[in-house]
């Protein structure tokens, strides 16, 4: 995978919403080095995108709201099509902080043979703080300089946001899985490349800025461990039920049976006996165990 010249396809989804971070990959896609052609393609609803100078947008309206995993899989083959060696994977709401991001990117991808690199997620508001955090050294970390002294993460990764992924993954992992709708289908991915045996990890010298979730990490036994409990009851269903589902089929029982502890602990001491939110929980996390994908709250935001 080590072709001179790349060339880079941006999958974008957005949806109901313009995307404003257009020339900020475009110049990216400009300025990187050894890159032979570059194209945005934009899986939306029906917001309008504004398209930059000399940097040429793809739009693909949905008329049916196809989720994020829907979305970003719509939007990779159309990538894939272009002739795309690479797809540069971001949400309508990120951008990439440094300038060199993508270079910095499709270097470590070739010095270490990498399928697929990722780069820090930060907080748009403080570049220093992660918005997801990080287990490195036994504990998760939130602070972006603590986590930089570990160099290289392999096998380590928040997708999708900035994440560079070669062509050839998609075919040895497929895409998206479109059945997951939303949160999840992240985890799904990066548990299918584990499942190939197809390197990537993360760089820690470059990042991309993207909403935090802080507000949904709910700390137990004293802040030694947190669990993640969406805001809106969309979200949680979506949350617990992929998890379930892939929490059996990649058979990882140690977090199953972690989160069958964890989780009734937030409930009931966390949240002060939150029976109503423990159903709720029970009710899609046993969806996604039982394989159940056609079940939950319209499909809508």
């Amino acid at each position: 995978m080590n072709t001179i010249p790349d060339s880079v396809s941006v999958a974008m989804v957005t949806m109901n919403a313009p995307v404003e971070n257009t020339e900020s990959l475009a110049a990216q896609c400009r300025t990187a080095p050894g890159l032979r052609t570059s194209h945005l393609v934009s899986v939306q609803d029906e917001g309008e995108v504004s398209e930059p100078a000399a940097f040429a947008v793809k739009e693909l309206p949905s008329h049916l709201n196809l989720g994020g995993a829907g979305g970003f899989a719509f939007a990779i083959l159309s990538c894939l099509a272009s002739g795309a060696e690479w797809v540069w994977m971001m949400d309508d709401d990120a951008y990439p902080v440094e300038e060199h991001c993508l270079s910095e990117l499709l270097a470590v991808a070739r010095a270490r043979n990498l399928g697929v690199v990722s780069p820090l997620i930060v907080a748009p508001e403080d570049h220093g703080r992660l918005s997801f955090a990080f287990s490195v050294g036994g504990k998760n970390r939130h602070d972006r300089a603590t986590v930089e002294k570990f160099g290289f993460l392999p096998n380590e990764g928040h997708y999708f946001n900035g994440t560079l992924v070669h062509r050839d993954v998609f075919f040895k992992v497929g895409l998206p899985d479109i059945r997951l709708f939303v949160r999840g289908d992240e985890t799904d991915f990066r548990q299918r490349l584990k499942r190939a045996k197809i390197p990537f990890g993360t760089v820690t010298t470059v990042s991309v800025a993207h909403p935090p979730g802080w507000d949904e990490e709910v700390e137990i036994f004293g802040g030694r461990r947190n669990v993640i409990i969406p805001q809106t009851r969309f979200k949680r269903y979506f949350f617990f039920r992929n998890r379930g589902y892939q929490l059996r089929r990649y058979r990882s029982l140690k977090t199953l049976l972690r989160d069958l502890v964890f989780y009734p602990y937030a409930f009931l001491v966390a949240r002060n006996r939150d029976y109503d939110g423990l159903r709720e929980w029970w009710s899609a996390f046993r969806d996604g165990l039982m394989y159940r994908f056609d079940r939950g709250p319209h499909l809508k935001k």
